[in-house]
């Protein structure tokens, strides 16, 4: 397979990623450093990255985890403030992030350890909705709510179609529930500013058919296996390593029915 895609199978960064580390001179494969990414690597191959093996590729896997405000959905940040990963238990495998999750912004935040994965799971393309409760400071109209829902451009970006309701008003405040499907960068708070909301709180209920529930802050639960590949449905589970492939599965229904043709001799 591609280079990139081997390392984000492996768990260390998103396809993405991986070819900017590329780019960077972080990665040789049988001795020899990058310079493109368009090279196949098989199993026989040694690959390094940053000096160390590629780690084998484990299963493909999901987690919930509630991500409390005031810590950063990064590996590391240049200013010291606290990280998602640093918070993870020490039992936890290297994981990445299914997009992310502003300093200020909690809720749920989806992490794997399968960098195919999480692109797959963060595309818009996929239309996997992400809904939000938000208490913002100020007052908006229930006609300029829904025309969110044509989409809006705010200083030159274009967001797609947002749904939007007030749910209850408390003092300055309204409590809002809102719907995107694209997750640009602070797209939530950048839409309601412009209608004259500051949003004081924002938490992500839920991503996709994942939900935050009552995961305590802090906590994260990995999600069955089962659940997830029925969620991503047969094709995008078998191009991710979830289930067999029409082949293997003729493969080992043959090799059953031989044992049992044997098992009756």
């Amino acid at each position: 397979m591609r280079i990139a895609k081997a390392m984000a199978r492996a768990g260390l960064c998103s396809r993405r990623e991986a070819e900017r580390w590329i780019a960077d001179g972080r990665v040789s494969v049988n001795g020899k450093l990058l310079k493109t990414p368009a090279v196949e690597v098989g199993p026989a191959d040694r690959v390094f990255v940053d000096g160390k093996p590629l780690p084998t590729a484990e299963p493909p896997q999901l987690w919930r985890y509630h991500k409390p405000k005031g810590i950063v959905t990064t590996h590391s940040d240049p200013e010291g403030r606290p990280t998602v990963f640093e918070k993870m238990p020490p039992e936890m495998p290297r994981v990445v992030s299914v997009g992310r999750l502003d300093y200020n912004t909690e809720g749920l935040l989806l992490l794997t350890n399968d960098g195919a994965l999480a692109r797959h799971l963060e595309l818009p393309a996929n239309g996997w909705a992400r809904r939000y409760r938000v208490r913002a400071k100020g007052r908006v109209s229930p006609d300029d709510l829904a025309k969110l829902k044509d989409g809006i451009t705010v200083e030159g970006v274009v967001y797609g179609p947002i749904e939007a309701a007030v749910d209850s008003v408390q003092g300055a405040n309204t409590w809002l529930s809102i719907t995107i499907r694209e997750g640009k960068n602070r797209e939530v708070r950048k839409v309601l500013s412009h209608l004259g909301l500051t949003v004081n709180r924002l938490i992500r209920v839920s991503f996709g058919p994942f939900q935050l529930l009552d995961l305590a802050p802090g906590a994260v639960e990995a999600v069955r296996r089962k659940i997830l590949v029925a969620q991503l449905g047969p094709r995008a589970s078998e191009a991710l390593g979830f289930s067999e492939s029409q082949a293997d599965r003729k493969a080992r229904h043959a090799r059953g029915k031989a044992q049992g043709e044997a098992d009756e001799e």
